[in-house]
């Protein structure tokens, strides 16, 4: 296996659900990185042996392989952690939530057609999860299919009306395919909660003016 090059100085103790926006295309959408629980209360070299440890012990430890691909996943080692994930779909196929995961990380690997492919699995299991939507979006943005972009952001803005990423992306996707005015309409819902991404939003809108 890979030797584990660490680039983060320190994980939290706690990996709960959150929600961690970051850029993924031209005009900087915002994709969701969910995390899933894993305890981690030392460096993360030191987790990843441990990690190694258990799994020596039980190749098929769900929680352990979960755990190296979240640590493969947050180390920027895309590939090694899909594999990982995939180990862990294989030997549980229900985890939703796992499907949502190798989808992002083929996002960041610049592959919007694997990428749907898992969101779309990881709808089955997940379907009122806006985060799922406003990802599912970003990939199929990349792919061109702009229609099921605005349609896969406005179900997470369905289930969480105040989300910044997706109304941002939603209304950048607007203003990409000519309608300035739908664009404007968002960026108006938008500075109602978040003044800064509002402001930022603007910007991208009159490049396409």
């Amino acid at each position: 296996m890979k030797t584990f090059a660490l680039r983060l100085c320190i994980l939290p103790a706690l990996l709960l659900a959150a929600l961690a926006i970051v850029s993924c295309q031209k005009e900087k959408p915002a994709t969701e990185r969910a995390t899933g629980p894993a305890f981690n209360p030392y460096s993360g070299e030191s987790v990843y042996q441990e990690v190694q440890r258990e799994l020596e012990k039980n190749p098929n430890d769900v929680q352990a392989l979960y755990h190296l691909a979240d640590l493969y996943d947050r180390n920027g080692q895309y590939a090694e952690a899909i594999d990982t994930y995939k180990k862990v779909i294989k030997l549980k196929p229900d985890m939703g939530y796992v499907y949502l995961k190798i989808g992002t990380a083929y996002d960041r690997m610049n592959k919007p057609s694997e990428a749907v492919s898992f969101f779309k699995q990881a709808e089955k299991y997940m379907p009122d999860y806006p985060v799922l939507f406003n990802n599912m979006g970003v990939a199929y943005g990349k792919l061109e299919k702009y229609k099921e972009e605005i349609a896969s952001l406005k179900k997470a803005l369905k289930l969480r009306p105040r989300y910044t990423a997706a109304r941002f992306n939603l209304a950048v996707t607007y203003a990409k395919t000519g309608d300035k005015k739908a664009a404007m309409s968002e960026y108006e819902e938008l500075k109602k909660f978040d003044e800064g991404a509002a402001g930022t939003l603007l910007k991208e809108i009159n490049k396409y003016s």
